[in-house]
């Protein structure tokens, strides 16, 4: 079940990417299509998220993408969290015009249940999620983006197909708190492999556009 924190995450993630990549057509009909369409896009990589999460007996849970320094050095820090996950869609299309919107805009957090010492389908047998666990909840959702926007394409919805092929690009770039990161050094061949396949169907989109 969705926590308060997270259905506002969703929401304003929503409003904001919607509102992106409507600019420059913007009408109140264009802007809902838009909203529903992203709205289903990423609820459908939190669902994926969370059943992951549920047979690897942790919970996730879902938050906005802050950051907290923007350099290498401990006291390159921001002195509030800058929120990357609502700014960076609107910085990237006022800079490209329109013509380029970040999609990336949400992250989880992973807390193993107290139960889970407790092997369960032989993919465990101890209490604390590893690397390797988290980048398997961070495929998840990619690979359920990336299927549904086969299912998109084929039942002729083409900004809702789009819109998954993209918002799995974004994620999977492997840096801060995104999914790539966490699949990254997770599983580098997951990455790769995930990576190629995003790659091939980002290109794909492009041609049909």
């Amino acid at each position: 079940m969705l926590k308060f924190k997270e259905i506002s995450a969703i929401i304003i993630t929503c409003l904001v990417i919607g509102f992106s990549i409507t600019i420059l057509n913007f009408s109140l009909n264009n802007f809902l299509y838009a909203l529903i369409a992203i709205f289903f896009v990423i609820m459908i990589n939190v669902l994926a998220k969370k059943i992951a999460g549920y047979y690897l007996e942790s919970d996730v849970e879902l938050k906005l993408w802050e950051v907290s320094r923007y350099g290498f050095k401990p006291n390159k820090r921001f002195q509030k969290n800058f929120y990357a996950g609502v700014f960076l869609p609107l910085i990237t299309t006022a800079i490209s015009v329109g013509y380029i919107t970040w999609l990336a805009s949400l992250v989880f957090d992973v807390k193993a249940k107290v139960y889970r010492a407790a092997k369960r389908h032989g993919l465990y047998s101890f209490s604390e999620m590893t690397e390797w666990h988290l980048g398997l909840i961070a495929a998840a959702g990619i690979f359920a983006n990336l299927i549904f926007a086969v299912v998109g394409y084929l039942i002729n919805i083409p900004l809702f197909s789009e819109l998954c092929i993209y918002y799995a690009f974004y994620n999977m770039i492997p840096i801060s708190d995104l999914d790539g990161n966490k699949i990254f050094f997770g599983n580098l061949v997951l990455w790769s492999f995930l990576a190629t396949i995003t790659i091939i169907a980002v290109a794909y989109a492009i041609l049909l556009v």
